[in-house]
């Protein structure tokens, strides 16, 4: 095989891998589409802690309109209260958590809001279960929570704790929530139905979004494929020119 003809087929192997692994990472991107979480005082058992949530837009034509949130053991719906979000978003508390809604918000434009809570719980990490209502109906649901070492594909936000400070105590419970603050919003999916029938509801979402790990693994496939294609092709000319 000659060294142009070689060249070549190097060329166009080395074109087509770099599409497809475009491709492959473009695909990965956009499930990592998510919700996540920070706060000023990462600490076990903090006072006056601000959260701060963003949920990214994944909808190109719809926008948000609702979060839901549900609140880990350890903090009640009556000890926390809104500290920021979009202009016109008030926080309704529900039993198992709160709601932030108002306003529809842009297509693609994320949702950010923020949170006072009274006290932290004394554990190494919280999460806490999301479901974002877009103004066409569409519900995205980030409830899962990591178990076993594998990653969940619509993983919680999940809030790493540093250990308690010296002396730090638990401070007394705030009172149980009122019946009227703790039904749920009419019309509003709620929470902790959501939880229970995740695995049914996500099912065909699973079977329309891909995970990250198989659509890498479809592009480390391809570029073998077109490795071998590219080694088979120049044996075959290289068994052409000796002829």
């Amino acid at each position: 095989m000659s060294t142009h003809h070689f060249t070549r087929a190097t060329r166009s192997f080395g074109f087509v891998s770099v599409l497809a692994l475009t491709a492959t990472l473009a695909m990965a991107g956009t499930a990592y589409a998510h919700a996540e979480v920070t706060a000023d005082k990462p600490q076990a058992l903090a006072e006056g802690v601000t959260l701060s949530f963003i949920s990214e837009a994944e909808s190109e034509s719809a926008g948000f309109t609702q979060l839901r949130v549900v609140l880990p053991e350890g903090i009640a719906p009556d000890d926390v209260s809104l500290a920021g979000g979009p202009k016109g978003w008030k926080l309704k508390t529900v039993q198992d958590g709160y709601t932030v809604e108002g306003p529809t918000l842009p297509a693609g434009t994320d949702a950010e809001h923020k949170i006072r809570v009274r006290q932290l719980p004394d554990t190494k990490e919280i999460a806490f279960k999301t479901v974002e209502t877009y103004s066409d109906g569409e519900v995205s649901r980030w409830i899962e929570v990591a178990g076993d070492g594998e990653e969940p594909e619509q993983p919680a936000p999940v809030l790493k704790l540093k250990a308690a400070a010296p002396g730090a105590a638990a401070t007394s419970p705030s009172p149980a929530a009122s019946p009227s603050s703790s039904a749920p919003p009419s019309g509003t999916p709620s929470a902790s139905s959501s939880t229970e029938t995740s695995d049914q509801k996500n099912t065909a979402e699973e079977d329309e979004r891909s995970s990250p790990v198989l659509l890498i693994g479809v592009g480390a496939a391809v570029l073998l494929a077109l490795g071998a294609g590219a080694w088979w092709l120049a044996r075959r000319r290289r068994t052409a020119d000796g002829n």
